[in-house]
């Protein structure tokens, strides 16, 4: 992470925050339609299907098909998958949890966000876990401030989970995002407190918790893209695009936390 310098990162201001925020409420607001997709019996590939003409229709065009030949119009992954899944004919069934990732590019901007929805009856474990990704994504947010170090906010997410015996994914990271979808600088789940870069306002990151339930190794499928984990156990994905300005963290994703109440007001047994 040290590597990158803050020089590096791109700094944004005015009209350029605007197009970026733009950008990221479209992307937001398709994926909220989109998730209310996900249900019992609808295949991957439906699912994939509707976000297309949902992008279609908001004038914009997906950031993730073609990019370096993804076929997909959106990511989503079921269960063990931990991003980059390819929808298809898989069918969702009762019990799955769906990570539903959409990036779009919007009038020279990028929108980029993800949640994880679950289905029916999940295990009680499943939902701690997903309540448990939301949470460190809202404990790394908190840092995203000026004059704060990257290092710190990165290192906020795997310090969250490990309280929960989860764990946190180390081969796809986060990353900064404005013109492009990726930018400088990465963005990991995990770190060292204090180490640079500072952050500035006027940058803006796609922070990405991905969280495991078992072990945090992973492999890639056979179609190159799909990320799994490797003992099979499910992972979670949430994502916001955040703005760094002279006061509180500004989500230009922003929606309603699936589970405000974090992960002690879950019950105990199986939902």
């Amino acid at each position: 992470m040290g590597f990158f310098s803050a020089n590096k990162i791109p700094v944004r201001h005015g009209s350029q925050q605007d197009g970026i925020r733009r950008a990221c409420g479209v992307a937001r607001d398709i994926l909220l339609k989109t998730a209310e997709q996900v249900r019992q019996g609808a295949t991957t590939k439906e699912v994939d299907r509707f976000a297309a003409a949902e992008i279609k229709a908001r004038n914009c065009t997906s950031a993730f098909l073609g990019y370096r030949n993804f076929p997909g119009n959106i990511c989503i992954s079921i269960n063990e998958e931990i991003v980059h899944g390819i929808g298809g004919p898989r069918v969702i069934q009762d019990g799955d949890v769906v990570k539903v990732d959409i990036g779009v590019a919007y009038e020279g901007w990028i929108g980029d966000n993800a949640l994880t929805v679950p289905v029916g009856n999940v295990a009680a474990e499943t939902m701690r876990l997903l309540a448990a990704t939301e949470e460190s994504l809202y404990a790394a947010i908190s840092h995203a401030r000026d004059g704060e170090m990257l290092g710190t906010l990165c290192a906020s997410v795997e310090e969250h989970v490990l309280q929960y015996g989860f764990t946190v994914v180390r081969e796809f990271v986060g990353h900064g995002v404005g013109r492009k979808l990726h930018e400088e600088p990465q963005v990991p789940n995990f770190g060292k407190r204090g180490e640079r870069p500072r952050l500035k306002a006027g940058m803006t990151l796609a922070i990405e918790p991905m969280v495991n339930l078992g072990t945090a190794k992973t492999r890639i499928l056979a179609d190159k893209w799909t990320a799994i984990t490797q003992d099979r156990k499910p992972s979670a994905h949430y994502e916001h695009v955040v703005l760094i300005t002279t006061g509180e963290p500004e989500i230009l994703t922003l929606r309603d936390r699936m589970f405000p109440l974090g992960v002690a007001s879950l019950p105990a047994g199986v939902p």
